[in-house]
């Protein structure tokens, strides 16, 4: 597990579609510096066109968890986060996919599912009148259950694939999840092999404050946006309270703020403002939003990166395969 002095930094491709023209060579490119910098996991936004004005169809040059299979062909090390909607999925097929990009990725994947509705996105998938906030909150809570209830339903070494007995699995450590709710309705297992990480990890964004207790209970990692450093720090403590509230301990969470990464910003006062963030206590590490031009990156890895380094509050290497073992999450899987 990491200590205390660790902050964790993943960065995130928000908006690609601001730089023209671009291909997976470039993000590849992107996420492989990101990786060489030692970075702990980039996050792979995802967007679905929801009507015909400009703001809701800001083009998405790739479906996320595509993007997440390819780009683990070309890493080995870094974590990657893919966006997927709980309205655009179902939630059998959605941890299939998940659990399948985690072996795929030898245990570096996550999801970031959201608790905020995208505007008129329903409309696309048989629900043209959406869902009401409360509704959706409630359904959004089931489908996570769901989700990481079928993560969990064979154990470790429930697959034998002893072909001379004709034993594929052991009866005792398969389990059905038959899950029967409020909007789905889910036998289980999956016929994909439990997580070399235990599960993928499960990265909550969009929250409100109501929606703090399915976080804490649910969640590996918190995704919050910045804001005061006496604000955060009273919430950060909140959300730690009700983590232990709920019987997990203190750091089976980390909550991480989303901070606007300015190009040509000096060095010196960046590292300075983050440091002061999480010498606050108001968060585990920082989540880096990228300005348009991918670029950017280098300033971060070449400038910010080494003061942060030289103040003792960023690890030099990886300590670990998998995106648990960078965040020191428990089921890691090669500590």
């Amino acid at each position: 597990m990491d200590n205390g002095a660790t902050m964790h930094l993943a960065v995130s491709l928000a908006d690609p579609s601001l730089e023209t023209g671009l291909e997976f060579s470039r993000l590849a490119g992107f996420v492989q510096k990101a990786e060489a910098a030692g970075l702990d996991m980039v996050l792979l936004a995802d967007a679905v066109p929801a009507s015909e004005s400009e703001a809701a169809n800001k083009r998405m040059p790739f479906e996320a968890t595509t993007l997440l299979a390819a780009l683990a062909t070309v890493t080995s090390r870094i974590g990657l986060v893919a966006a997927a909607s709980t309205i655009a999925h179902q939630p059998y097929n959605l941890a299939r996919r998940f659990a399948s990009l985690d072996v795929i990725s030898h245990g570096r994947s996550g999801w970031n599912a959201t608790m905020t509705q995208a505007p008129r996105e329903a409309a696309n998938f048989s629900r043209p009148e959406g869902f009401s906030p409360n509704d959706f909150r409630r359904r959004s809570e089931e489908y996570i259950g769901i989700v990481q209830g079928l993560w969990q339903g064979w154990d470790a070494d429930a697959l034998l694939f002893d072909q001379s007995g004709g034993r594929f699995h052991d009866p005792e450590k398969m389990h059905l999840l038959e899950h029967k709710g409020e909007f789905f309705s889910v036998r289980g297992p999956l016929n994909v092999a439990r997580s070399p990480q235990d599960t993928p990890v499960l990265v909550l964004s969009g929250l409100q404050e109501s929606d703090f207790d399915i976080a804490t209970r649910t969640a590996d990692v918190i995704l919050l946006d910045g804001g005061l450093v006496e604000g955060a720090t009273e919430r950060y403590d909140d959300i730690r309270r009700r983590v232990t509230a709920c019987g997990r301990t203190p750091d089976a969470v980390k909550v991480l703020t989303n901070v606007a990464l300015i190009a040509d910003s000096k060095p010196a006062a960046v590292a300075e403002r983050l440091e002061k963030e999480f010498l606050a206590k108001s968060c585990d590490g920082v989540n880096i939003l990228m300005p348009a031009q991918l670029s950017a990156l280098d300033d971060f890895v070449g400038l910010v990166l080494p003061e942060l380094r030289r103040r003792g509050l960023v690890r030099e290497s990886y300590r670990g395969k998998t995106l648990r073992s960078h965040l020191g999450l428990a089921g890691g899987g090669d500590r």
